[in-house]
C-alpha cells in the first residue's frame, strides 16, 4: 500500500477526523477563559444569562440557538468580544467559515493574545485547506499553550493532511503523554496510523477507543475505515449501522472497497492486507453486544 497514494487520498479521508476536537470528541472545541464575575446589575445579569445559555447551546450543538443569542448580544453591545467569539464559533460550527474567519480576525486584531480567536483562525485555515497557514498558527498555539490538547490535535491534523504522518504521530503521542484521557487524540493517532500504511496498528488503537463508554462517533467511523481497508466488511458494517442507515453504511463500504482495491493494485496485490485481525474483530463483536 504505497505511501504516495495514501497521501493523495488523505484529504478525502480525514476532513473531519483530525479537526479540533469538534470532530473527535473529548476535548472542547475552543479555549474558554474563566474569570471571577462581580455582582451585576439586573440588565447585566440578563446579559450574563444570555451568554451562558448561548455558550451552552454551542457546546450542545444547537447552532441556530447559539447564533440567535450571540447576535442578540452583539446587537446590544457591538464591541463585545465574548459575543463576537461566540458567534464566530457558532458560524464555524454551521460551516460558514468565511464569516467565522472575519469575526475571529476582528477579535484577534483587538486582542492578539486571545487564544480562542487564534485557535479559530487556525481552524478556519485548516478547513479552507490553507495548510501552511494552519500549521504556522497551530505551532504558535502549541508553543504558547503546551498543556492544551486542542492545539495539538489541530497541528497533527494539518500534518496528516500534508502527508507528514510520522510528524503528526509524534505530535499526538507527545500530547497523549500529558493528556492520556483525551480520546480525540487517540482517535486521530489511530487514523494517522491507518493512513501511513499501519492499518492493523491503527485498527487496534481505535478498537481501544471505541470500547470506552461515550466513545466519539468519529473514532467508530475511523475504525470502520480501517476494517474496510483490511477487507473485513462485516466488522465495518456492524460499526457503521450504529450511526447511520443501512444504505449509507453500504455506500461507505463501497467507498472503502474502492480505496482498498486501488491500494492493492498499486501495491502489486500485496497479500498482507487481505484479511483483518481476527482477535480485534472478535473483541469488537463482543464489546458491541
Amino acid at each position: 500500500m504505497p505511501h504516495s497514494f495514501i497521501r493523495r487520498t488523505a484529504r478525502a479521508l480525514i476532513t473531519s477526523a483530525a479537526l479540533v476536537s469538534a470532530l473527535t470528541g473529548c476535548a472542547t472545541n475552543h479555549f474558554v477563559n474563566v474569570t471571577p464575575q462581580p455582582v451585576a446589575a439586573p440588565r447585566e445579569s440578563a446579559a450574563l444569562v444570555d451568554a451562558h445559555v448561548a455558550e451552552s447551546a454551542l457546546e450542545a450543538g444547537d447552532t441556530q440557538l447559539a447564533i440567535s443569542l450571540f447576535e442578540k448580544m452583539l446587537k446590544a453591545d457591538p464591541q463585545s468580544m465574548a459575543a463576537q467569539l461566540g458567534l464566530a464559533d457558532a458560524m464555524y460550527q454551521s460551516g460558514d467559515f468565511a464569516r467565522a474567519g472575519m469575526l475571529y480576525t476582528r477579535v484577534a486584531s483587538a486582542t492578539p493574545d486571545d487564544a480562542r480567536a487564534q485557535l479559530g483562525l487556525a481552524r478556519v485555515a485548516l478547513r479552507q485547506r490553507r495548510l501552511d497557514e494552519a500549521e504556522s498558527r497551530y505551532r504558535k498555539l502549541v508553543d504558547s499553550h503546551p498543556d492544551n490538547p486542542i492545539a495539538a490535535e489541530g497541528l497533527g491534523a494539518t500534518l496528516d493532511l500534508q502527508g507528514r504522518h510520522a510528524q503528526a504521530q509524534e505530535v499526538y503521542r507527545a500530547a497523549l503523554k500529558q493528556h492520556p484521557e483525551v480520546e480525540g487524540l487517540k482517535a486521530d493517532l489511530g487514523l494517522s496510523l491507518v493512513l501511513s500504511d499501519k492499518v492493523r496498528a491503527g485498527a487496534n488503537l481505535l478498537l481501544d477507543v471505541v470500547g470506552l463508554p461515550g466513545a466519539p462517533m468519529q473514532a467508530r467511523q475511523n475504525l470502520a475505515l480501517a476494517y474496510g481497508l483490511l477487507g473485513n466488511n462485516d466488522a465495518a458494517r456492524r460499526i457503521l449501522v450504529a450511526d447511520m442507515s443501512a444504505d449509507y453504511a453500504e455506500d461507505n463500504l463501497r467507498f472503502y472497497q474502492n480505496i482498498r482495491e486501488r491500494f492493492v493494485t498499486r501495491a502489486g496485490g500485496a497479500s498482507a492486507q487481505t484479511s483483518a485481525v481476527p482477535s480485534a474483530a472478535a473483541a469488537f463483536s463482543e464489546g458491541a453486544k
